[in-house]
């Protein structure tokens, strides 16, 4: 686990094409994400992250980018659906406090179906699935549920980790053998037992793992 790093610097040390991120937010629709992970977590509490997203490419702007599929929310303007965006977005640690990037090994033909296949969402604006987001919620307590098509499944829709899985899909990955790909949820993707590395930068544990670590500190 990486500490004393910034968001930035973190980013900056392990992005690299192809690669997943996830992050833990700090506003309360994050936090709610995280809470209702709980149900998949080792300790039934929740989760560290609450969105995934993919690294594309470094650009001719020096910035790295990612696709993502989102709630972007700003003055005047409202983005729901798959859509690149800097990753200088979440250089803000108080927004986000938690940060990983996995690895999963992809050699340059899988990399590049990944990629492709993520800007075949970006091109086809596909919409942002708050429908889907609820089925996958659902499901989450049951196993049956979690390897059945999304209740709420939407064409032509994604939320962030179904995104994801759909772009790996195209590489022939699935992060959880037996979880349908629409309800995959964040937490899923960090947990898989396929082989991959896992960066991380974790700032905000939550009371009860605080608790316990300062326990075994103690």
């Amino acid at each position: 686990m990486t500490a004393g790093l910034s968001n930035a610097d973190f980013i900056e040390q392990h992005a690299a094409p192809g690669r997943i991120g996830l992050c833990g937010g700090r506003d309360w629709i994050n936090k709610l994400i995280r809470k209702a992970q709980a149900p998949l977590t080792a300790d039934g509490h929740r989760s560290l992250w609450s969105h995934a997203f993919l690294f594309s490419e470094r650009r001719s702007d020096g910035h790295w980018w990612v696709v993502e599929s989102d709630l972007d929310v700003r003055y005047r303007q409202v983005r729901l659906g798959v859509q690149e965006n800097r990753a200088a977005r979440y250089f803000d640690a108080e927004a986000f406090p938690n940060l990983a990037i996995l690895d999963f090994h992809l050699d340059a033909r899988q990399t590049r179906q990944v990629q492709v296949a993520a800007l075949d969402l970006l091109s086809g604006l596909s919409s942002y699935s708050l429908s889907e987001l609820a089925g996958t919620l659902l499901a989450m307590h049951s196993t049956r549920l979690r390897g059945r098509s999304n209740l709420l499944a939407q064409e032509g829709a994604l939320y962030c980790s179904a995104m994801v899985q759909h772009c790996y899909a195209a590489a022939g990955i699935e992060f959880l053998p037996g979880v349908h790909g629409k309800n995959v949820a964040p937490h899923d993707i960090d947990d898989s037992p396929l082989p991959h590395a896992s960066h991380r930068l974790i700032r905000d544990l939550g009371m009860s793992r605080l608790r316990r670590a300062v326990k075994a500190l103690g």
